[in-house]
């Protein structure tokens, strides 16, 4: 494997490795385990790792800082901010997207990680539905909420603005406050924000898909499941996974992926996604896939946004 698994892009200003590592699922296995499988997506390559801090809640930022502080220089930790923990079934979050709120989340990661600046921190709206949303006083102007993050940049706590789970229209409000980083559902299967993505690669703006192998969720098309990706992960004896990873490398050059996992095995088959290499032909036929959009039926459902 290369030095930097699937290349190389940027966010927030910053050269990482294409294939990152989402820290979410870290708070399930024992902190030795945990512990172990983010050393060694290090070992691997990985310099970009995906967290929040109500992730376990907590519980994930304090294991990566106890198994890779003190950081390497060129580790980029991106977070992000706009709901809370709850612990509740099915869904163990709320909003969290009163400026305030969203000030209060980037102090618990610095904190937690240990760090005087996040490098990027995500501002995750819940515009999109059904799922959870926001109510009362957490329904939030964009324009208010990016105010609070410009003043948090301002201020050195955080060093680059991205946004999450967004329409079209409200990303282009907000790229005037200089956005780095677009985190929303999208895989081969679910192509509905691709005019969002055409917009990130004309701005320079990192597109970081969660969802990149289709929904979680039962009843929900999977990339893994798909014909046509079985057929070429045959042809190229790779996983099924690792040809819907490529895939989203090959579509566009400012995709950074950021598939999560507990197990060494799986993170090692996900990075092992940057040395798959599509022919022309592969590349045409997945195109040319065709299925209903696999996006998550609930938008706010963070838990399973880094599972595959």
């Amino acid at each position: 494997m290369s030095d930097k698994p699937g290349g190389v892009t940027v966010i927030g200003g910053q050269s990482v490795a294409r294939i990152g590592f989402g820290a979410m699922q870290l708070f399930e296995p024992s902190p030795d385990e945990a512990a172990a499988v983010l050393r060694r997506a290090v070992e691997l390559g990985v310099d970009h790792i995906d967290t929040a801090s109500f992730y376990g809640p907590g519980e994930v930022n304090r294991r990566i800082h106890a198994a890779l502080a003190p950081y390497r220089d060129d580790l980029v930790l991106v977070s992000k901010v706009g709901a809370r923990y709850t612990g509740g079934e099915p869904v163990p979050l709320a909003a969290a997207q009163r400026p305030a709120e969203l000030r209060a989340a980037v102090e618990d990661d610095l904190g937690q990680l240990g760090l005087d600046q996040i490098p990027v921190v995500n501002l995750r709206r819940m515009d999109l539905g059904p799922g959870v949303a926001p109510e009362g006083d957490q329904i939030v102007d964009v324009d208010d909420q990016l105010a609070e993050m410009i003043a948090l940049r301002d201020e050195g706590k955080i060093g680059g603005i991205g946004i999450s789970s967004v329409p079209l229209e409200i990303l282009q409000r907000a790229l005037p406050a200089g956005i780095v980083c677009v985190q929303n559902a999208y895989s081969l299967l679910d192509r509905s924000h691709e005019a969002m993505l055409d917009l990130c690669i004309a701005e320079g703006i990192a597109w970081v898909p969660f969802f990149p192998l289709g929904s979680a969720f039962p009843g929900f098309p999977k990339v893994a499941d798909n014909d046509v990706v079985r057929a070429i992960a045959g042809e190229l004896n790779v996983t099924p996974a690792q040809v819907g990873l490529a895939w989203l490398l090959a579509h566009a050059p400012n995709t950074l992926l950021i598939a999560g996992t507990k197990s060494i095995d799986h993170l090692e088959e996900n990075i092992g996604a940057g040395d798959v290499e599509l022919s022309a032909d592969q590349l045409a036929r997945l195109d040319a896939v065709s299925e209903p959009n696999a996006g998550p039926p609930s938008h706010g459902i963070e838990e399973f946004t880094q599972r595959h």
